[in-house]
């Protein structure tokens, strides 16, 4: 057995297996050891050997199967007891996937540590309800927030969304009221069209579509649940728009 072992920390991307970058696939393929996010598609855990090791390390919403010190705890004593760690992390490890935490703790315990770079949730979900998030006629501009973050309410989102912008918000779901309350309070305006992109790539997604005062309603009323991300902003309307624009060149 070697003396230290490396972690990966992998990106699994939004979901669909077919996503999954080639080095992603092929570290899977050849894993001992998976330490795993709980929103990660069962699909993509088969790629492991039927001998890997899978630990799952979810996170819920106020129920964490292990804090986020005791994962990175986890993997570097495997790694010093020269195991190699692939630490598969949904969408991409550096977008609010905690990567940046995971890889300080492995330089400061002297374990290798290589990134692998995944679709993140937010290209994957627009990419799969055609949702262009920079669009030359209704965005140059685009921000990803965190909507279930401590101090939410003391968070500067001034200027990240409006015309011209795209605003893509992960892990909003339960805060959707405070969200919507917060950004119509900054100026908003309560008709600014988003959707909602739940389960995204996978066979079960939806896209709901509304305005951005009936986010907290629309939530409600249909039971949208984890994965899901709030997209904000003019390009979310671009569908309908071409729809009413085919239909008119189509009665002329």
């Amino acid at each position: 057995m070697k003396n230290v072992g490396t972690v990966y920390l992998v990106g699994a991307g939004p979901g669909d297996p077919d996503l999954l970058t080639l080095r992603a696939a092929r570290l899977l393929e050849r894993a001992e050891l998976v330490v795993h996010d709980g929103l990660i598609d069962p699909a993509v855990l088969t790629l492991a050997p039927a001998s890997a090791e899978l630990i799952s390390v979810a996170k819920r919403r106020a129920r964490h199967t292990l804090p986020q010190e005791d994962i990175c705890a986890l993997l570097v004593r495997e790694a010093l007891a020269g195991r190699d760690v692939v630490r598969l992390k949904g969408g991409d490890p550096f977008i609010f996937g905690r990567g940046g935490e995971e890889v300080e703790a492995c330089r400061a315990a002297g374990v290798p540590v290589e990134v692998v770079p995944g679709i993140s949730a937010a290209n994957g979900a627009a990419a799969a309800a055609q949702i262009a998030l920079t669009h030359r006629d209704a965005a140059s501009v685009v921000s990803f927030v965190a909507g279930q973050c401590k101090g939410l309410s003391d968070q500067d989102w001034a200027g990240l969304a409006g015309k011209g912008r795209t605003l893509v918000i992960y892990m909003g779901v339960k805060t959707a009221p405070q969200i919507a309350e917060k950004l119509m309070a900054d100026g908003l305006a309560p008709g600014m069209p988003l959707a909602v992109i739940e389960n995204a790539c996978r066979a079960d997604m939806r896209v709901l579509r509304g305005p951005l005062a009936g986010l907290p309603e629309l939530v409600e009323r249909e039971r949208v649940r984890s994965p899901a991300l709030i997209v904000i902003g003019e390009v979310t309307a671009r569908e309908d728009a071409a729809l009413a624009q085919f239909a008119l060149e189509a009665q002329a």
